[in-house]
């Protein structure tokens, strides 16, 4: 053989073997996003407007390199000209909150802790400023604040500071939901030669704080005890009078309580809140006098979705974002209920806060299919909101798979049901591929038609990978009116579960997921359903990963940190009268039926849902089910959730490991690998 065809012909067949490597290798995984991609994104989280409409001041979640530390995101603040798109000065030092311009200065007030500082303190800093300016300390860290009109006076919470006795031991045991401090509230007037922090006499925990428009009265929320369930069931709104700081009338109101709006002429309160106490979410709005015993009345009662945000403005008209199934709409409502129009309608973009300008512009957060939180400005007379800001421009070299909205009847015919689908990268039509069911927690929560992609959603980190990955919003969902909300109440695992298996049968008939490789995933509920789905519905799915979620609601009654919110929202029976029926409504009950592997993940300091219920779970597969592939990851100094980088990645990747093993890979194959090699963190960093 010449030496010149030797050359060619070993070319050729290189070509050939690069060639069959790259269609065995999961499809566009080079192209598409990866698990070191995710955590690398930045993310905007809120923002504000200047009263005359110059500058945005807008926060930015920074994630961490997970490589190196594994800590929290930090938040830092930026300003920008809404003219020329400049950022004008940024604080990048530590973690900020609560960012908002000071009326009638051209500042930007934000809560930070900086090196001299016992928790948080209020901060100032001008538009073109270098550095920040303590304007307020106190003697426990700052929780929340609420600036008066005139700009000089402030309502603020902080933590009471208790007096604890040491013990004489040289060890002290923590003694579980004692000595836990109330949150008190104070006025203060920072144009004082000596300002003076005056606490409002109320005993209990307060929680929202708004000034009347004359400055003469505070409206705030008060919970008996700091506990979470009165947190969330147990808010009473009550008016102040700022000189005396006695409550002076209390409102009739039940139920979670989100914000607390005044009408421009100080008459009426418009609270986002619960429509009564076995409402599970605060999205709707009710409307009360501003006097003592009134009730609120929901002027709205029929809204096929949930009030996300309001701002009664001085036309006497009420703002709202509002989730209206999978889409986000824009708009103004009448304080009767009456006039109900969407400004920018729904599909636009995916809206998750407003805050407008004296001048008439008005600032959003938002994200897309294709992209993250941004900040979008919608000037004075402008059809529709435009970009300002462009993080994450790295993701352009990045392909998605396409996002659509999808729709199929439950079984029972009660309910049409939507959802969310992300496509493969390059997915084509006819194709059968495995399938990812994201499900939401909650069950009072919804997926909007937005960025679907994090640390623990697979999203476009499936579809790199070859997945379609779909969102559904069962019935519980919110986003869809009181009825559909309800209707998962009294049925744990029930109909609600019921409705995403439909979505999977709808997906399979419609020709896009291969019935023998579909996953499941969720956290809280979500892992609820997870497990639901690897043991009740198990011979339906092929993987499965659980976050944080439930096996045992008898247990989990008496170790979580909200056993009424249980009860009022969503069992709605008490567990002592139903015992079996908890029972029969756990995934423990059914493990007989287990035959998907499941990797179990939960956070070691999670007060919501106990470890130990992963724990069950895990024990009674390994016991009555060894066959069945299991692993449990425990997160040290997590909670519900994880919020540090390292533990964010290190789940990505054995998530997505789990399913590449058990979707694409043998069902009787041996446990993936335990560990995650940095290596392979540093080559999809390169890539």
């Amino acid at each position: 053989m010449r030496p010149d065809f030797y050359q060619r012909f070993m070319t050729l067949a290189g070509a050939l073997v690069l060639l069959w490597a790259i269609v065995l290798l999961p499809h566009s995984a080079a192209q598409g996003l990866s698990p070191m991609d995710v955590a690398e994104i930045e993310t905007v989280t809120s923002t504000s407007i200047s009263s005359d409409g110059a500058h945005v001041a807008y926060t930015l979640s920074v994630q961490a390199d997970p490589r190196e530390d594994n800590v929290p995101a930090s938040t830092h603040l930026f300003v920008m000209d809404t003219e020329t798109g400049d950022i004008t000065t940024s604080y990048t030092d530590t973690g900020v909150s609560q960012v908002t311009f000071r009326p009638e200065h051209n500042t930007v007030t934000f809560l930070t802790s900086r090196e001299d500082d016992d928790g948080n303190a209020l901060y100032e800093m001008a538009v073109d400023a270098e550095e920040p300016t303590r304007l307020l300390a106190h003697e426990a860290s700052i929780a929340a604040y609420s600036w008066a009109s005139d700009g000089e006076r402030l309502a603020f919470g902080a933590n009471e500071v208790l007096d604890i006795p040491e013990s004489d031991l040289p060890y002290a045991p923590d003694l579980f939901e004692e000595n836990l401090p109330q949150r008190h509230a104070f006025i203060t007037d920072l144009s004082a030669d000596e300002p003076e922090a005056q606490r409002i006499n109320v005993d209990g925990t307060v929680y929202l704080l708004s000034w009347s428009p004359d400055d003469s009265q505070l409206a705030i929320t008060e919970a008996p005890t700091p506990g979470v369930d009165d947190q969330f069931m147990a808010q009473s709104v009550q008016i102040v009078d700022v000189s005396s700081r006695d409550v002076i009338a209390d409102i009739d109101n039940e139920g979670k309580i989100a914000q607390i709006q005044w009408s421009p002429d100080g008459q009426y309160l418009a609270l986002r809140a619960a429509d009564n106490i076995h409402d599970p979410i605060d999205g709707r709005i009710m409307i009360a006098r501003a006097e003592d015993g009134a009730t609120p009345e929901n002027i709205y009662r029929d809204f096929e979705g949930k009030f996300e945000q309001i701002l009664w403005k001085e036309d006497d008209t009420i703002h709202f974002i509002a989730s209206e199934s999978t889409a986000r709409s824009f708009g103004t409502i009448g304080a009767d209920g009456s006039d109900f129009t969407r400004i920018l309608e729904k599909d636009a973009v995916e809206l998750t806060s407003f805050a407008p300008s004296e001048a008439g512009d008005i600032v959003f957060t938002a994200s897309t299919p294709e992209h993250p939180g941004e900040v979008y400005l919608m000037r004075d007379g402008a059809e529709s909101p435009e970009r300002a800001t462009q993080h994450n421009e790295w993701l352009a070299d990045r392909q998605l798979g396409e996002q659509e909205v999808v729709r199929y009847t439950a079984r029972d015919g009660l309910f049409d049901v939507e959802g969310l689908l992300i496509y493969p990268v390059d997915y084509e039509e006819g194709q059968r591929v495995p399938l990812i069911v994201m499900v939401h927690g909650g069950p009072e929560a919804h997926y909007s038609n937005g960025w679907l992609t994090n640390y623990s959603m697979p999203g476009q980190v499936g579809a790199a990978e070859g997945y379609a990955v779909f969102y559904p919003n069962y019935r519980a969902s919110t986003g869809r009116g009181i009825e559909f909300l309800k209707a998962g109440q009294g049925d744990l695992a029930g109909k609600e579960f019921d409705d995403i298996v439909d979505g999977v049968d709808y997906l399979i008939d419609r020709g896009i997921a291969d019935k023998d490789r579909v996953g499941v995933t969720g956290g809280s509920y979500g892992g609820y359903a997870s497990a639901w789905m690897s043991t009740y519905y198990s011979p339906r799915f092929a993987a499965a990963v659980m976050n944080v979620g439930i096996s045992n609601n008898i247990s989990k009654w008496g170790t979580s940190d909200i056993p009424e919110e249980l009860y009022l929202v969503h069992s709605r029976v008490r567990l002592w009268d139903s015992w079996v029926d908890k029972l029969k409504r756990s995934p423990i009950y059914w493990v007989e039926k287990a035959q998907t592997p499941i990797l179990i993940a939960h956070g070691a300091e999670d007060t919501r849902v106990h470890p130990a219920q992963s724990l069950e779970l895990y024990r009674h597969l390994k016991v009555r089910k060894p066959e069945v592939p299991v692993r449990l990851a425990m997160y040290p100094n997590e909670g519900h959730g994880y919020i540090r980088a390292s533990a964010r990645l290190d789940y990505n990747m054995r998530m997505m490991r789990w399913f590449d093993t058990y979707l694409n890979g043998d069902i009787d194959t041996e446990l993936p690998a335990g560990h995650i090699e940095l290596p392979e963190l540093e080559a999809a960093a390169a890539e």
